[in-house]
Order: structure tokens, then sequence, then C-alpha cells
């Protein structure tokens, strides 16, 4: 991977979120993006829950640069779009969750179908296929519990594929438990992440400064 020789590796916590991952049901491998915590502030202090790593295919560079290259990172930053092309790129991204703090399946996926349903609700795309979809993820993660260090994955596929997989720490499983096939839900994933209202600020400072490296080889 071109882009490998430019990246590193990032530690969160306890827990390192390595500069390649490569998915063994595949053979794909993927370069880290960006990642940062995502946390909340409760009683007045910031109570960290999980990591999260964006891991990019090597041809989002190429994809990327034209646009972007020359832009400094807090122009990358302050740009919705800059996200949305990261989303909506041509490229596949698989983006690892690793807790922080023990959560049940339940509780964690709780939040995110929330915010994945208010996100497609606010851009006018959420029907009965979104609601089958979101379903279909709650009942991949009612099973599952995470202790600290387990990990969930999400392959987000540029032709509206979301597969989920789950694992006890960080190396990506070899079986999916899930595939789920819808462009809005698939997107609206990462969105509730990176974009406008997103989860974890510290993610999208993270992408925002260790891309632009990339777009200037």
């Amino acid at each position: 991977m071109a882009a490998a020789s430019s990246v590193s590796a990032v530690q969160l916590e306890d827990f390192e979120f390595p500069a390649v991952i490569t998915n063994p049901a595949s053979g794909k491998s993927y370069f880290l993006g960006g990642a940062g915590v995502r946390g909340l502030t409760i009683e007045g202090k910031f109570i960290k829950f999980t990591g999260i790593g964006v891991y990019l295919e090597d041809k989002a560079v190429a994809s990327l640069a034209p646009k972007w290259k020359g832009k400094t990172s807090q122009h990358l930053l302050d740009s919705l779009d800059f996200y949305r092309d990261i989303i909506s790129g041509p490229f596949e991204k698989v983006i690892r969750s690793t807790k922080i703090r023990e959560l049940s399946g339940a509780e964690y996926s709780r939040k995110v179908m929330e915010n994945c349903v208010a996100h497609m609700k606010t851009v006018g795309i959420y029907g009965d296929a979104e609601a089958a979809a979101i379903d279909k993820f709650g009942q991949a993660f009612k099973p599952v519990n995470f202790p600290p260090g387990a990990s969930c994955f999400y392959r987000q596929s540029p032709h509206g594929i979301l597969g989920l997989s789950f694992s006890e720490d960080e190396r990506v499983p070899e079986k999916e438990a899930a595939v789920i096939e819808n462009k809005g839900v698939s997107e609206a994933v990462l969105e509730t992440m990176i974009g406008e209202h997103a989860v974890s600020p510290d993610l999208k400072r993270s992408l925002a400064s260790r891309l632009p490296a990339l777009f200037a080889n």
C-alpha cells in the first residue's frame, strides 16, 4: 500500500490503532485515516466510552487529493464537504470501535441507531427499507457484550453495503456477523461519527490533521 508508508499508528488510552489493517475474509488492506475517542460530559466530567478508527482503501487518496490537496488541516476541519467526500467516496472504509468502558451490545447500538435515524430523517431518506435495515442492525448487536478492549467493525462499501463484525480484541474477525444492504444506513453510521453533528470531534480533528500529508505525495 502506497499510503501505508506515510501513516503511523495512533494510541488511544490502552489501545493501539495500527497504521494498516487487513480484512482476512477479503484479503484487502486499509490504512488508518484517523482515530479519536468518543465520550460524554457527565456531571462536569468528560467520560470516554469508545475509541474509533477510520481505515480507508489506498485508492481513497487518489479520490480525495484532486479536490483537497494543498488545503490546510484547519480548512479541512471546517469543511463539511471534506467529511462527506470521505463518507460517500467510491472506496471502501473499515471503522473500528473499541470499547474503553464496558457496554452491552444493546446499550451501544441503541445510541448509534438513534443518531442514524435522526440523520436520515433530517435529509429525507428514511423510509420502510431504512427502518427494516436499522432493525436488522439492532438485532445483530443484541447477543453481544463489549468488555473494555472488545471491538466492533463496520465495513462500509461504496455500493451501499454495511458489514458488521465483533471481536474480543482489536483483530478483524474472519467472518461478518451481519450484512446490511442499504446505502442510507451504511453512510449514516459514518456520518454520525464525522459529519455535521459528529459524536467524535476528536476523530474529525485526527482525519483533518493526518490526511493532508498523503494528498501532498
